[in-house]
């Protein structure tokens, strides 16, 4: 395929159909690197098939955006009243709320592109006309760049020329790391959010002996990890895709190098596990799991950052992102929050105008009151 600006765009669907090197050269240095989309390739995520949109000038390679298929449940970001409402309707009509989208971005946390050269502009139209291109062959309604930050918006706001609506999503959160021990950033938090937090370890010292092991790959506990995983998974409101027990084993596999899996045992039982990846001095939190039968009882959540933290300070990591949700629980442990766009488009020019209305009752600050804290207090 060959954009109007001679650009050749080439669409792959398994990650290994490009050289390595190629993507080292062009793609943003991040955690979520080749071998992660590697390991999405290998793992049969449920509802995603993954592609790949290579542009070329003169045989080399410009732009690079990992994209994916899906079918996405419209209420995804909706609660209260009308998330009730829109589970008795699947009951009824299972697939009304239903849409099949093609995405530009990484399914779980902020979406990357590689935009090489000159004219990064004409790069983006042609990673555009190859989304649209794989939207039609796919019979698609809806086409989407997910998850993008402030340092993208500049060059994709262009795309509003053709059709696209600029939404917010779910802003991501993190803590740069500038302590030298997990005393020096307590003393960073409010006074009330410090003493909270004291009593809280407190209390559990003296309650129980929890053990920390922090290892590559988790063999041995894989259906003890991949466990706890559903287990807090259907306790979410919000969760975008569902990972198979195949990506725990692959991720160790491809990312020998970059996977931490934190596991915390009370007498020699999995309670708890963080799985992270670790990049020169960034660690992306990616996947957590709680035993919710001693979860509240011995403040595990709480346990597992401080312990996360800990680790972060004595390994030299500047960056700590640890994901979208629990707003309010993060500000109080003094994360900072980066606000992340949507660009979304309905195929169809007549349906585009009124998507674009939908679209904006589904923002998830109209659902989410932390959400709606954050922006009140200039967090966002």
């Amino acid at each position: 395929m060959k954009s109007p600006s001679e650009l050749n765009v080439k669409i792959v669907q398994k990650i290994e159909e490009i050289p390595f090197q190629q993507w080292q050269e062009i793609f943003p240095s991040t955690p979520e690197n080749y071998h992660f989309f590697k390991t999405l390739d290998e793992s049969h995520i449920p509802n995603f098939s993954f592609f790949y949109i290579s542009v070329y000038k003169n045989d080399r390679l410009v732009g690079e955006a990992p994209s994916f298929c899906i079918t996405y449940p419209l209420d995804t970001t909706v609660q209260g009243p009308l998330k009730q409402l829109s589970q008795a309707i699947k009951k009824i009509f299972p697939d009304l709320l239903n849409i099949k989208a093609v995405v530009c971005g990484c399914p779980p946390g902020e979406g990357h592109l590689a935009l090489d050269g000159a004219d990064k502009s004409a790069v983006l139209q042609a990673i555009r006309q190859g989304l649209e291109e794989m939207a039609r062959e796919q019979k698609t309604s809806v086409v989407a760049f997910k998850d993008f930050s402030q340092n993208d918006t500049c060059i994709l706001d262009n795309l509003s020329r053709n059709g696209y609506h600029k939404i917010s999503s779910y802003p991501s959160s993190g803590i740069n790391i500038r302590f030298k021990t997990f005393e020096e950033y307590l003393q960073s938090l409010s006074k009330s959010s410090r003493k909270s937090l004291r009593r809280k370890f407190r209390k559990v010292t003296k309650a129980v002996k929890i053990d920390l092991e922090i290892v590559n790959e988790v063999a041995g506990s894989l259906d003890a990890v991949y466990g706890l995983y559903l287990q807090t998974l259907k306790k979410s409101d919000f969760y975008f895709e569902e990972y198979t027990k195949d990506f725990f084993k692959n991720i160790s596999q491809n990312m020998s190098h970059e996977t931490k899996y934190f596991l915390w045992r009370i007498d020699g039982r999995l309670v708890a596990f963080d799985l992270c990846l670790v990049s020169k001095d960034t660690m992306i939190d990616e996947l957590v799991g709680l035993d919710y039968s001693v979860a509240y009882k011995y403040n595990l959540y709480f346990i597992t950052f401080r312990d996360t933290i800990t680790w972060c300070i004595e390994n030299g990591i500047k960056k700590y992102t640890c994901g979208a949700t629990a707003y309010g629980t993060k500000r109080r442990l003094g994360c900072a929050f980066t606000p992340l766009y949507m660009y979304v488009k309905h195929i169809n020019p007549l349906i585009n105008p009124f998507f674009k209305i939908l679209c904006s009752m589904l923002k998830p600050e109209l659902f989410d009151n932390e959400i709606k804290e954050l922006r009140r207090r200039g967090k966002l």
